[in-house]
């Protein structure tokens, strides 16, 4: 099938702020993606505007590093030249990046931190979405902090250790605090309480391609 032959999807991109760069020098860009936009271009034609799309158009040389769900904001980086593509891609495959994500999840953590550890596959019966499956998931772990308590939400931080797809989302709802505005796992007054999903890139830290350990932050909107 092709991507012409399938219904138009639902997209409405985020037009302002068009594009916020953080940062910017020789090598890479940094940039705050807001919550709302693809990261990179999908199949159809109406989902060709992206984070990238956006980038490209002021910096055609730009390579997307690593990507945020289209619902999740934050920091994100792109490469200006393959050298420094290939030096900060290799560090997300080697995991040695360290990400720190704010979310406002549903209901009252008790605990102050925790590690979920649980295995992760795409739901072949539901698609996109993932879920937990110790049969054929592939490992899957999240750091987790409590920053603030509300009547009946929880602020976190959140840390993957793992990069896999929709992982912090899955391992909240498993552990029964799902992130509030997630229209792929939340239900009811979770779903509804937020107008976006509550999840946010806030800090990323990585090593140079120059040498030396560098860290950004995207200040969190909610």
């Amino acid at each position: 099938m092709s991507a012409l032959s399938i219904p138009t999807p639902i997209y409405h991109p985020p037009l302002e702020p068009y594009l916020t760069i953080l940062h910017q020098e020789r090598d890479f860009l940094v940039l705050d993606k807001p919550s709302g936009l693809l990261s990179v271009p999908g199949r159809h034609p109406a989902l060709s505007d992206s984070l990238a799309t956006r980038v490209q158009k002021q910096f055609p040389e730009a390579l997307m590093i690593h990507r945020l769900d289209k619902d999740t904001s934050g920091v994100v980086l792109m490469s200006l030249n393959r050298k420094a593509h290939a030096l900060i891609a290799n560090q997300f495959a080697e995991r040695t990046t360290q990400k720190f994500y704010v979310a406002e999840v549903w209901g009252n953590v008790k605990e102050d931190s925790g590690l979920v550890d649980l295995p992760l596959c795409i739901d072949t019966d539901n698609k996109p979405c993932h879920h937990v499956d110790h049969a054929n998931g592939k490992p899957a772990q999240s750091r987790w902090q409590v920053l603030s308590r509300g009547a009946d939400t929880t602020r976190l931080q959140l840390s993957p250790l793992t990069g896999r797809t929709h992982q912090l989302r899955v391992h909240m709802k498993a552990i029964g605090h799902v992130i509030l505005g997630d229209e792929f796992y939340a239900t009811g007054e979770a779903l509804t309480r937020a107008d976006r999903l509550m999840l946010h890139a806030e800090e990323i830290t990585f090593q140079h391609p120059d040498g030396g350990m560098v860290t950004f932050r995207a200040p969190c909107p909610f």
